[in-house]
């Protein structure tokens, strides 16, 4: 299954290669990798006999094509199973001489609150790594081009190379909600609308969903990730490669909580901001209502058609003008003074 390193003028090395000339190679150092996406039958059957190691991703496959994968690969009807049914929760089951995991990346370009998770099903055995999705994948598209038919340090290296593929995906969705909260929080304090409170509540589910799958994989990668690197037939490297996705899954985790802080005082913001506006409001009304209080009174008292009133006090032309007219516009300034002082009306 394993290759030495090709000679000058055979096939290219892989970026991720070491150089040939300034590190010594091992004998077991370099594997060729065979990328295939939704293979024939007959193909897989020939990819996984030959040498090198293969990478066979399925993508929405049919129940027929997971038993003829089963009779080449040999895998327990409960994988099977398993491979069938999506909407899981991650996890690694260890078998005989295979491992089969479920792990969880996003999709990038879909929208806020949309369906954002994307769910992957791995089989690991010592001849080919297998994957099997629903939804057409951008990072294991541009991994396959990448490495296909290329020269790889191991197999081991391969699988690696896949589940970081898959768990990376959870940054650039990270950057565009911490930009979007940053947004979010400069509109709240300009001037708040209910547009503004359904995006937060549809980044909040975005976090939700991520958090959901993000914290059993880290975990499950630091109890059983070195499992992978032990799987019988399968070449052997550096344990810190998954180690490494491990500590990455531990940084995404803790982005994922502090956004969701970020969040929450967002939230607080724009409530804040809503009950602000709204004492704005309450204070404006209540300025009317006052400025008519004694406008009503002296209405009211006038008004009253006693003899004495209308006869000996209200029975000029000035009184008009003084008593009814005057007395109004006074209690107004008065009134606009005395907010002015208290600071109701602009600065004191």
């Amino acid at each position: 299954m394993s290759e030495n390193a090709p000679a000058s003028g055979s096939t290219p090395v892989t970026p991720d290669a070491p150089d040939p000339e300034s590190t010594p190679l091992t004998p077991h150092a370099w594997v060729k990798a065979r990328c295939l996406h939704n293979p024939a039958i007959d193909e897989i059957r020939g990819v996984i006999r030959a040498d090198g190691f293969a990478w066979i991703d399925l993508e929405a496959p049919d129940d027929d094509d997971l038993q003829e994968l089963a009779s080449h690969i040999k895998l327990h009807p409960l994988t099977i199973q398993d491979a069938k049914m999506f909407r899981q929760r991650p996890k690694i089951e260890d078998y005989d001489d295979y491992m089969y995991l479920v792990v969880f990346g996003v999709d990038p370009g879909t929208a806020s609150g949309g369906p954002l998770l994307r769910e992957v099903h791995m089989i690991i055995t010592g001849e080919a790594v297998v994957t099997i999705h629903r939804r057409p994948n951008v990072a294991l598209a541009d991994l396959r081009a990448h490495y296909d038919d290329q020269h790889i340090r191991s197999e081991q290296f391969l699988v690696y190379k896949i589940l970081d593929a898959i768990t990376s995906t959870f940054i650039p969705v990270l950057t565009r909600i911490d930009d979007d909260i940053d947004d979010l929080e400069q509109q709240v304090i300009n001037s708040t609308s209910s547009e503004q409170l359904q995006r937060i509540f549809s980044i909040k589910r975005d976090l939700v969903a991520m958090r959901r799958v993000i914290t059993p994989m880290r975990d499950m990668f630091q109890r059983s990730g070195d499992k992978i690197a032990e799987l019988p037939g399968l070449q052997t490297d550096d344990k810190l490669y998954f180690r490494d996705l491990y500590d990455g899954l531990i940084r995404t985790s803790e982005l994922v909580d502090s956004y969701r802080d970020l969040l929450s005082g967002a939230t607080d913001m724009y409530l804040s901001q809503v009950a602000n506006n709204q004492g704005e409001i309450n204070k404006q009304l209540t300025i009317i209502a006052t400025i008519f209080l004694p406008l009503s009174f002296l209405t009211g008292f006038f008004g009253q058609n006693f003899s004495y009133l209308t006869n000996d006090v209200i029975n000029q032309a000035w009184t008009f003008w003084v008593l009814g007219i005057g007395l109004l516009a006074v209690s107004v300034a008065a009134l606009a003074i005395w907010f002015k002082r208290k600071g109701w009306l602009g600065g004191r």
